[in-house]
């Protein structure tokens, strides 16, 4: 089974990640997208994690170096979790930046998104 997703749909961006994540599995997600958004024209990503499973606390930490991007700060991002441990994960993954963490609503994270 394919650990990463990566596809836009309208003008989001959605990123689906599976299994327990790897730090060169951030970076080729993180790389992948912003590739996309140059083509797209717009920064919105859905990062869909309900089937992740949580990683050693230096996985999220690669992430929040890698937002450090200047391309990274501003985007606009929905996470979608299916638990608290994920939700804490995410958060210190993204740090400060303009996202949100939604538990199990892809609804509301298409909704957020698209305001």
């Amino acid at each position: 089974m394919e650990q990463l997703w990566i596809e836009p749909i309208g003008d989001i961006i959605i990123a689906r990640l599976r299994g327990v994540p790897t730090e060169d599995l951030l970076k080729e997600c993180h790389e992948r997208t912003l590739l996309l958004i140059n083509d797209i024209g717009q920064g919105r990503v859905l990062y869909d994690v309900l089937e992740m499973t949580a990683p050693d606390i230096e996985v999220p930490i690669s992430q929040w170096k890698l937002n450090n991007d200047e391309r990274a700060s501003q985007l606009r991002r929905a996470i979608v979790v299916p638990n608290t441990k994920l939700a804490y994960l995410a958060r210190l993954a993204f740090g400060e930046g303009n996202y949100r963490v939604f538990y199990n609503d892809m609804t509301s994270a298409v909704k957020w998104l698209s305001e």
